[in-house]
């Protein structure tokens, strides 16, 4: 004998059902099965509100017509020309509606009279299955599993008399003809012969029922997915399929929110170590999850991620409840004469608090009957009220193994904390099967997505961008991450996406991932952008491992970063204006940037892709102390003092290096020293000076003309009207075999720019282009510093800058 149960959504349609007979076909040739049936999907749930409706005095007949029309569509298309089926199933669907009358007369729907109308759903289905399956020529008959089930006369969630149940089973199978038995799940009767429930999802408990009682060897459980996953696949992606798992395990996940298995289902078969196969109806090939009672040996000892939403925590403290014997118990009493199921428990060892988490439509009357148990002492001040939350879940990390492996709850909750999860309660069994932790809903997606990426997906991390700013450098940035996404998965373990776009105009979020071959077009039709609603949508996303990357030169935007790290999203930055303000400015967002453990990055700040900032940092962090820095930080001042030639205009060398793209798109930002100024600064402030930018001596070469200029049009004219203080600047220079150089230094504490005339030999004397170049001198490097040199300007240097950043941050 086998027994096969088929859900809700696999005879949930007509083509559904005649794949649910083909694979019975299959099994029935080499033995007798019994299957086990669900309401048509989604029936159950129409019932229930067809008698809510009708209870209330309300309409209920649109629903209760779509569902009879659905029902007799199901019998014309599986059984045509078939007048006996027609007839059994318009007499059925009549008995409901006759039910659904009374129901609506008297007013009232209680337990007993929701069982009665529930049973309706696999009453029908089973019906029109069995005669589907004879009518193609299979050996079925129907039977009715309340003929066969005994519970007790607790409705909507009945007992079963399991000493009945089997002799009952076990007498009709035996006399039992036909090569298939078609069952109703769910439903079953009590000793009074009044139609119970075995609770919803109670129709894999009556497969099992069966299972146990005729002693088979295996049971089938057919639902739409391919086993029990690893987590829920609706909310991850990457979850997988678990091939075994054992009893306790299946048990666990399935209590938390795991839907593929009623939590039930398992106690009738563990007792005589029947497995349980998960298979998916569409995909009947597919190996599926098998649950047995052996521990499988993995070197992962976490089996799966659920979740329970719709949680309310209820916090019962006080002084008062410190040694008073009894405290607990009442309140436990309290609950269960309410009939409110405890779903987690926690209680501080001090004794001064419990904690428990119920169901949020239990939790009304949860509060009021406590307080109104405990009212003397609220009175006296001993306890407080009761404090009630709402809006929470369970998320729960399962593993037969985990109490053999140590650091599964730190790393649980450390990869919860850097991705801004806060935790309102943690509950951990004795037996270390389970670890459970109470979240805001509102998270559940992020950290179900970070506890995956952690512990099963081999290391490979998720990084999800945000990015503003989406000109030149933007635009490099977005092409080398196109380039290189299947590089970072293969041989990093990193999945780069890119979630959000924004310029000045427009901004663009997709949570699947912006197309990286038609990003300016999506852009372009994208909706109005500003910083906030970019800020809120980033917010709205709730990604694991967030990254917001600013290409900009605006101070508004730099503004913003303080608000990503308070939520746990790192920033890089190529904008320096948040590094080179204020130091307080400074001094907090490194704070933040530790407090919520989200990284600051800004390396392109100095020398674009050069790696400054990070061999600072590295001498730093070694032990080293730096002494003195000095560096050509401008690539565009490099250029153009590199093109100046004695003869030459000045001007013009300008206007060229601005056209290349060199300097900023007001020259003045570069060529007054500001740029350079704030490079030595935030250099200053990584090697440890706590120093503002109008500490920093700054001699200018442009004359006060030049300075004072009213916008950058006339800032060249000025270049035009100044030609020879610059011709006399570069013969100088040339009449003693000088070049020039904008030096950014430090010294002693002490920071300055300006324009020096470099002498041959120098180390800055050959430095080409737009190159940039600095000079570590340190206690390990006194005499020869450590030289760091290379490009210091354009697009591609530093999109690349910011993508070292940016994979720098999955280090975190």
């Amino acid at each position: 004998m086998r027994v096969l149960k088929f859900g809700g959504t696999s005879v949930g349609s007509v083509a559904n059902i005649n794949q649910v007979i083909k694979i019975v076909s299959q099994e029935a040739k080499n033995d007798r099965i019994c299957v086990v049936v669900s309401a048509v999907g989604g029936v159950t749930d129409m019932l229930m509100q067809c008698g809510l409706q009708a209870a209330k005095k309300e309409d209920y007949n649109p629903v209760f017509k779509e569902l009879e029309t659905k029902h007799l569509q199901f019998v014309s298309e599986l059984v045509p020309n078939d007048s006996e089926a027609v007839e059994e199933t318009q007499g059925l669907l009549n008995d409901l509606n006759s039910l659904l009358n009374g129901i609506y007369l008297i007013n009232e729907l209680s337990p007993k009279t929701v069982d009665k109308l529930l049973a309706y759903g696999e009453i029908l289905s089973s019906s029109i299955i069995a005669r589907a399956m004879y009518a193609q020529g299979l050996d079925a008959a129907r039977k009715d599993s309340r003929d066969l089930i005994t519970t007790n006369d607790k409705h909507t969630k009945a007992g079963v008399n399991y000493k009945v149940t089997n002799s009952q089973l076990d007498y009709y199978f035996a006399k039992a003809k036909q090569q298939i038995t078609v069952l109703p799940g769910f439903i079953a009767s009590s000793a009074t012969g009044e139609t119970t429930t075995l609770g919803r999802g109670g129709s894999d408990f009556t497969a099992a029922i069966v299972a146990a009682a005729l002693d088979v060897d295996q049971v089938e459980i057919y639902t739409d997915v391919s086993g029990m996953y690893t987590a829920n696949p609706k909310l991850v992606k990457q979850a997988k399929p678990i091939e075994s798992i054992s009893y306790h395990e299946a048990m666990e996940l399935s209590h938390f929110g795991a839907k593929v298995l009623y939590p039930p289902t398992i106690v009738p078969v563990m007792s005589k170590n029947i497995p349980i196969r998960i298979k998916n109806t569409m995909a009947p090939e597919d190996a599926g999850t098998l649950i047995h009672n052996k521990e499988g040996i993995s070197d992962n000892p976490i089996k799966g991620l659920s979740n329970i939403n719709n949680i309310a925590l209820l916090t019962l403290e006080g002084g008062g409840m410190v040694g008073i014997p009894g405290i607990s118990k009442r309140l436990f009493e309290t609950l269960s004469n309410q009939g409110i199921n405890i779903i987690l428990i926690t209680q501080a060892s001090s004794e001064h608090s419990i904690c428990l988490g119920v169901m949020e439509e239990d939790a009304g009357k949860a509060k009021n009957a406590i307080d109104e148990e405990f009212q003397y002492e609220i009175s006296l001040n001993k306890i407080d009220p009761l404090s009630l939350e709402i809006g929470l879940s369970i998320i729960a990390l399962v593993g037969d193994q985990m109490k053999s492996h140590q650091g599964i709850s730190g790393k649980m909750f450390s990869t919860l904390g850097k991705n801004n999860v806060n935790i309102r309660a943690i509950a951990q069994g004795a037996s270390e099967k389970n670890i459970s932790a109470v979240i805001a809903q509102k998270d559940v997606k992020k950290a179900l997505n970070s506890l995956h990426e952690r512990f099963f997906e081999a290391q490979r991390k998720q990084l999800n961008l945000f990015i503003t700013g989406v000109g030149n450098v933007g635009e490099k940035l977005l092409n080398q991450i196109n380039q290189q996404q299947e590089y970072l998965k293969k041989h990093l373990n990193i999945n780069l996406r890119v979630l959000g776009l924004s310029n000045s105009r427009k901004m663009l979020i997709d949570e699947n991932g912006i197309d990286l071959d038609n990003w300016k077009a999506l852009l372009e039709a994208g909706e109005p952008a500003t910083l906030d609603g970019f800020h809120e949508a980033v917010v709205n996303q709730n990604q694991r491992n967030s990254i917001f990357v600013d290409i900009t030169a605006n101070a508004d935007v730099a503004d913003m970063y303080g608000k990503y790290l308070k939520q746990s999203v790192a920033v890089v930055a190529c904008n320096k204006i948040a590094a080179s303000s204020e130091f307080s400015k400074y001094s907090e967002l490194k704070r933040l940037s530790k407090a919520y453990n989200a990284p600051l990055l800004f390396e392109t700040n100095v020398g674009a892709g050069l790696p400054i900032i990070d061999t600072l940092n590295n001498l730093i962090a070694s032990g080293d102390r730096v002494n003195r820095i000095q560096a050509v930080l401008s690539g565009s001042l490099n250029f153009v003092f590199n093109n100046f030639k004695s003869g030459e205009s000045f001007h013009d060398v300008v206007q060229a290096a601005k056209a290349e793209g060199y300097t900023e798109p007001d020259p003045r930002i570069d060529l007054s020293g500001v740029d350079v100024a704030r490079k030595i600064l935030i250099l200053a402030r990584e090697s440890g000076l706590k120093i503002n930018l109008e500490d920093i001596a700054n001699e200018p070469f442009l004359t006060e003309k030049n300075l004072n200029s009213t916008d950058v049009p006339h800032f060249f004219e000025t270049l035009k009207e100044d030609a020879a203080h610059f011709e006399k600047l570069v013969a100088d220079a040339e009449a003693k075999n000088h070049r020039l150089k904008y030096v950014a230094q430090l010294d002693n504490g002490k920071a300055s720019v300006g324009l020096q005339s470099v002498p041959e030999g120098h180390p800055f004397y050959d430095l080409k282009g737009s190159d940039n170049i600095v000079l570590f001198f340190t206690d390990r490097y006194p005499e020869q510093p450590m030289q760091i040199k290379g490009a210091g300007a354009g697009g591609d240097v530093t999109a690349s800058g910011l993508f070292a950043d940016i994979i720098r941050t999955a280090t975190y």
